[in-house]
C-alpha cells in the first residue's frame, strides 16, 4: 500500500512513545491523523503539537479495553473522514507482576490481556469490517514484541504471552484477508532492535481500579532509567532505538507490504534459530536458561 496525502490513519497508544512517533510520521507524509489514548492530557497536548504542524488531527480519549470505547473510536474516524486506510493497534502496557507465575495476582493477567490482546481483537472487529467494504488499500499493524512474539523473557512472563498472542492473532488475520482477497493487509511490528524510551515501563500510572492489584507490591515500580543505571552499574551497556526509527520502519514497511515488521538484529536472529531448533529436536528450551533466576 502506497501512504500518500490525504489518507486517514488510526493509531492507538498515540500520546507517547511508538504510537506518538508513528502518528507524527503519518502527519508528515500528509495523512491525516486519528489519535487514541486513555491518558487525556498526554493525548491533548499531542494532539496540538501535531496540529501546530499543520496537520489534520482528531484526537478521542479511549479505553482499548472496552468494546464499546473502539467502537465509538471507529464511528468517531468514519465520522470525521468516512474512511480509514492505515490502523496502528498499538496501546499496550506492562502488567506489573512480581515473582514465580504462581505467585501472580490474576488482576495482572487480567489487565494485561485486557489491553495487549483484546485491545488488538476490539481495533480488528471495530475497524476491519469498515476497511473492507470501503473497498480502499489498507493496512493494519499490530504491535508485538521481541518478549513473546519471538522468545519470553521468564521475567516478564506475563508481558511476553500478551504479545506471543499478537503475534499469532495477526498471523490468522493475515490469512483470513488473503482467503477475502482482500486490498487491506497486515503486518506484525517488533519495535526495537534495541531498548526503546517509551511509557510502558509507567504503566500502572494509567491502571484501571476493576483491574488493580490486590496485595501491595514487594518492590517498588522502577523506572526505565533507575533499570538503566542499574545496567551500567553491573557493567552492562544498554543500546536504544529511537521512537522515530521505529515509525519510520513502520511506514516503508507499508509501502513494501512486508508482514513480518521486524528489523535486523543478530540477537533476534539467534533466539529465532534457537528456538525453532529447539522444536525441531525436541529438545529443551536451553536459550531461556540465561534468563532463569536463581
Amino acid at each position: 500500500m502506497e501512504l500518500r496525502p490525504g489518507q486517514v490513519a488510526v493509531v492507538t497508544g498515540a500520546a507517547s512513545g511508538i504510537g506518538f512517533a508513528m502518528a507524527r510520521r503519518f502527519a508528515a507524509d500528509g495523512l491525516k491523523v486519528v489519535l487514541a489514548d486513555v491518558e487525556k492530557a498526554a493525548l491533548d497536548e499531542a494532539a496540538a503539537e501535531l496540529r501546530a504542524t499543520g496537520a489534520e488531527v482528531h484526537a478521542r480519549v479511549v479505553d482499548v479495553s472496552e468494546r464499546d470505547s473502539v467502537m465509538e473510536l471507529a464511528e468517531a474516524a468514519y465520522d470525521a473522514y468516512g474512511v480509514v486506510h492505515v490502523l496502528c493497534n498499538n496501546a499496550g502496557v506492562g502488567s506489573g507482576a512480581e515473582g514465580r507465575m504462581w505467585e501472580h495476582e490474576p488482576n495482572d493477567w487480567k489487565w494485561a490481556f485486557a489491553v495487549n490482546v483484546w485491545g488488538v481483537f476490539h481495533g480488528v472487529q471495530a475497524f476491519v469490517p469498515r476497511m473492507l467494504a470501503g473497498g480502499e488499500p489498507g493496512h493494519i499493524v499490530n504491535t508485538s514484541s521481541g518478549d513473546g512474539g519471538i522468545a519470553p523473557l521468564p521475567t516478564a512472563s506475563v508481558y511476553a504471552v500478551t504479545k506471543s498472542a499478537v503475534v499469532t492473532l495477526t498471523e490468522s488475520l493475515y490469512a483470513h484477508l488473503k482467503a477475502e482477497h482482500a486490498r487491506v493487509g497486515a503486518s506484525v511490528l517488533f519495535p526495537g532492535p534495541h531498548m526503546l524510551r517509551t511509557g510502558l515501563w509507567e504503566s500502572h500510572r494509567n491502571r484501571p481500579e476493576r483491574y488493580a492489584k490486590q496485595r501491595p507490591r514487594r518492590t517498588p515500580y522502577r523506572s526505565l532509567d533507575q533499570w538503566e543505571a542499574a545496567m551500567k552499574e553491573a557493567g552492562q551497556e544498554v543500546r536504544f532505538t529511537s521512537v522515530e526509527e521505529v515509525a519510520d520502519f513502520v511506514a516503508d514497511g507499508i509501502g513494501e507490504g512486508r508482514f513480518w515488521l521486524l528489523p535486523e538484529s543478530e540477537h533476534s536472529d539467534r533466539q529465532i534459530r534457537a528456538r525453532s531448533q529447539s522444536m525441531l529436536d525436541r529438545s529443551d528450551p536451553a536459550y531461556l536458561e540465561r534468563f532463569i533466576l536463581d
